[in-house]
């Protein structure tokens, strides 16, 4: 087992640094970070630019195989990701940026995971009852519900909501409010900032999970061992619960694993209407400013959490599944 995860996470380790090295080139193709200084007045001199982009390893007047090799050779001795065309630390930005992303959708991803679950069995369950049939009807109009008139929503709902009781109770801007001290009113002042872009992304991405489940739970539900189970004396709940869950689960656990690094530079639209400086506004703030160090960075932290994803999976998958612990 431990030589099987050894050889899943060198294996990981080179796709990310061939994958990051990669898009280095391609970024280089597509982004220029002299057009940051185009337009400015008054025109910024070419000795302005140069001495400007070249201590950031940003000059298209170094050779390409140079530059390449500076910024490599910084990630490796120093763990040093460079700087925007404009001196911001990439470093300090993604280490920020991070966090405020991961309080928002790893809670989404925790909640919408549940329900979606817990919804798709007590449907499938009740197949075609009228529980079945309100629960597939409430998921189709959300699945179908874009995240930017979900979050609009919620916003104005807020607002008024906050004006009848006369105080804030949920905050619709910001992750975090200025001056906050202590254990407790961190958490609570966390929590109000929370609540609304988790729910905009529970409320637009329950449903899939929910879909997934019942289809998957239906199909076992009717198989053979579970019609032996039952036979033996276990109830249709006891059956359900017992083997024919534990199965359909498989399927869902690696997609929800592989639902982590697409929400965390996915999240754009909730981010930018909440006014979260997380990692999906810097996503499009690497690209609208020509940031190549910060665009290459983004790309390297999706490939690691599409690596940390694949091992979740994996480890899902031998939990769930014990013919996979015996092979």
């Amino acid at each position: 087992m431990i030589k099987y995860l050894l050889r899943r996470i060198l294996g990981w380790l080179l796709m990310i640094v061939v994958a990051t090295n990669l898009t280095y080139f391609l970024a280089w193709a597509y982004l220029d970070p002299r057009s940051n200084y185009v337009g400015r007045r008054p025109p910024a001199t070419e000795e302005q630019i140069y001495n400007s982009l070249y201590p950031r390893n940003l000059s298209d007047e170094m050779p390409l195989y140079e530059r390449w090799w500076n910024w490599f050779s910084g990630i490796i001795f120093r763990w040093d990701w460079g700087e925007s065309p404009v001196g911001q630390s990439v470093n300090g930005q993604l280490s920020y940026r991070v966090w405020v992303s991961g309080q928002l959708v790893l809670g989404a991803i925790l909640i919408m995971t549940i329900l979606g679950i817990a919804l798709g069995v007590y449907t499938a369950s009740r197949q075609y009852k009228l529980a079945d049939r309100i629960g597939q009807a409430t998921s189709i109009i959300t699945l179908n519900i874009p995240v930017v008139v979900a979050a609009l929503a919620l916003v104005l709902l807020a607002i008024s909501f906050n004006r009848w009781v006369g105080t804030t109770v949920f905050y619709v801007t910001g992750s975090s409010s200025s001056g906050v001290t202590g254990f407790f009113p961190v958490i609570i002042d966390s929590l109000q900032h929370m609540i609304l872009p988790v729910t905009a992304l529970v409320i637009t991405g329950y449903a899939s999970i929910h879909f997934l489940q019942r289809s998957l739970l239906l199909d076992n539900i009717k198989a053979d061992y579970v019609r032996t189970a039952r036979a033996k004396g276990l109830t249709k709940a006891q059956a359900v619960r017992k083997h024919a869950l534990r199965t359909s689960l498989i399927p869902v656990t690696t997609q929800v694993a592989f639902m982590i690094p697409a929400a965390f530079t996915g999240a754009i639209l909730t981010e930018s209407i909440f006014a979260w400086k997380g990692m999906g506004q810097y996503f499009m703030q690497t690209l609208s400013t020509n940031d190549i160090h910060g665009t290459v960075a983004i790309a390297a932290f999706g490939a690691l959490m599409t690596a940390i994803g694949a091992m979740l999976a994996d480890i899902a998958v031998v939990i769930l599944d014990p013919r996979v612990r015996v092979s």
